[in-house]
């Protein structure tokens, strides 16, 4: 064991170092070619006088670097929510939006795009729409939670879980695509880009709140790595070795709920991202 350990270990720094250089190039490259020199003087006139930054300066800083910076921790996120998903419900096939989160988002966001008088929240501003497609994964995700309790037992099973999560799936995509028929032609489009998935929205206030979701989630999450390594066995095996399986989905939905909620809030719905990461990592 510790030698595969040994062998393995050089991957990680590997993966970090690859992902710097990606980020750099995509923060360099673009509409704007932006210099070494402007992005180190950018930095430097940020935290000095952001009055003498130059344009080229200002796009690094006000648009590329958040976004560059928003698309690592969203995609951090829902990687991390997608291995959860894949070890709760011992299915390799499972992403984190399968428990409604993301098909609630969806339908929060076309909400306030259709409604959006409804859903003005005093002082919200630009935070409505984040604030409705939250709320909406969370209601999605506690609806799963609930119809899945057996009234027997007053349990939730994997299976329950796994049907009701695609049911109510089905039921938010089908409220999204009865918006986009309600609404006018600019909220239509909206709804539709949104259901796509961007990141140009993104700034340091969405950078902040979802790094630091992310951090406290991911956080979180690792300390139930053996729980699910037990799990990945079997319900009952589990519970033999003294884990509360109720306790430990409970948890582990909510962990998932949160941090997948807010990425999607801000970015819109991207799919995939929860499905093949995971996979990818077990293959390295």
């Amino acid at each position: 064991m510790s030698r595969f350990n040994k062998q393995y270990t050089g991957v990680y720094p590997i993966l970090l170092l690859l992902l710097l250089v990606v980020t750099l190039l995509s923060i360099r490259y673009g509409a704007v070619e932006i210099s070494l020199q402007e992005i180190y003087t950018s930095i430097r006139n940020w935290f000095t006088s952001s009055e003498s930054m130059t344009l080229n300066e200002r796009i690094f800083m006000e648009i590329r670097l958040p976004r560059a910076i928003l698309c690592v921790v969203v995609g951090a996120s829902l990687a991390v929510g997608g291995a959860l998903m894949q070890s709760l419900f011992r299915n390799p096939i499972v992403e984190p939006g399968l428990v409604g989160t993301s098909s609630g988002a969806a339908f929060g966001a076309a909400l306030y795009f259709v409604l959006g008088s409804a859903f003005q929240i005093p002082t919200a501003g630009e935070w409505a729409l984040p604030i409705a497609a939250c709320l909406g994964g969370i209601v999605a995700t506690f609806l799963v939670f609930i119809l899945a309790k057996s009234k027997h037992t007053g349990k939730s099973s994997i299976v329950a879980l796994l049907l009701t999560g695609i049911a109510i799936n089905a039921l938010f995509i089908s409220g999204v695509g009865f918006m986009s028929y309600m609404a006018r032609d600019p909220q239509a489009r909206s709804i539709t880009f949104w259901t796509l998935g961007t990141l140009s929205g993104a700034n340091w206030h969405s950078v902040l709140i979802v790094g630091l979701t992310s951090v406290v989630c991911i956080s979180l999450a690792l300390k139930y790595t053996k729980h699910l390594n037990a799990l990945m066995i079997g319900e009952e095996e589990a519970q033999f070795i003294g884990i509360n399986i109720k306790r430990l989905k409970l948890t582990i939905l909510l962990i998932n709920v949160v941090m997948v909620a807010v990425a999607t809030a801000f970015t819109g719905v991207i799919s995939f991202i929860g499905l093949i990461v995971p996979h990818l990592l077990r293959i390295m």
